[in-house]
């Protein structure tokens, strides 16, 4: 927003919207303050565009402003040569000013898992997703960003229902350098191939897109625990106990059978 000191009188056609000065009260009435603010006439401070009280307390004008102080002031709007103002400082961007594409300042208020609030000006901060910050994987947003932080970023996309603005800083900086390798022989009886870690998912490069980092990774078989292992291998002695229990069942069944056999031939035979 663009500063006017006071004192440098203007003309009422150059006057833009958000136009920050600082005036001096020239009368106070109910109704609210005339202000100068280098301009022939004038400008008029209506009793709602005064800042609230701190307890939140309606105040009168008088209790507020006397002649001669000196405030701070912005256009809020100009109609028939007549400029009113307000004290209560604009926001730098209404919905309309927001376009695709657009270069933003803002400063970092709030860090989340997947990606930070950045307050640039607007009715709502705007976010950038962690796969907006870099070109490079980010594992989390506090390896590039730290709250208060001021960034610069590119606006995505601005959806005024839903009160949102998706911003890119990834958007803002250069193309990483692409280099290829040829690949190294693997040596004999070598175990899981360098570049890999624990549970075989693969390290990614920090050229490597957050996007295709997201496509190509394929979850993989955790680690067991200790207590895991114990408890698969106390799994597998009892199925194996069962499994020889049931193979002396069955013999024994069998056994059994031939026993009850062997007899009823051998009466047959007697009794024939």
């Amino acid at each position: 927003m663009e500063t006017i000191d006071a004192q440098s009188e203007t003309s009422t056609s150059e006057l833009k919207i958000k136009t920050h000065f600082t005036g001096k009260v020239v009368k106070t009435s109910l109704a609210g303050a005339l202000v100068d603010i280098g301009e022939k006439s004038p400008a008029y401070l209506h009793v709602s565009q005064l800042p609230p009280a701190a307890d939140g307390t309606p105040k009168g004008v008088e209790e507020i402003l006397k002649p001669g102080q000196e405030i701070d002031v912005w256009v809020k709007r100009i109609k028939e040569g007549r400029v009113e103002l307000t004290m209560i400082k604009p926001m730098e961007f209404d919905w309309r000013d927001l376009k695709k594409d657009m270069t933003v300042t803002g400063k970092v208020v709030r860090i989340e898992k997947f990606g930070v609030f950045v307050e640039i000006g607007a009715e709502r901060p705007g976010l950038v997703h962690i796969s907006e910050m870099a070109h490079g994987f980010v594992k989390a947003a506090e390896d590039v960003v730290k709250e208060g932080d001021e960034i610069q970023a590119m606006i995505l996309d601005v959806d005024r229902k839903k009160k949102q603005i998706k911003l890119s800083m990834k958007a803002l900086l250069p193309e990483p350098e692409k280099t290829e390798e040829a690949p190294k022989a693997k040596p004999a009886g070598s175990g899981a191939p360098r570049g890999e870690r624990k549970g075989g998912r693969r390290r990614e490069s920090a050229e490597e897109d957050y996007t295709a980092y997201l496509q190509t990774e394929t979850p993989s078989e955790p680690e067991l625990t200790a207590m895991e292992i114990a408890y698969r291998n106390a799994m597998g002695k009892a199925k194996s106990k069962r499994a020889i229990a049931q193979e002396k069942h069955k013999r024994a069944e069998a056994q059994e059978r031939d026993e009850i056999f062997s007899r009823t031939l051998t009466n047959k035979i007697k009794t024939s």
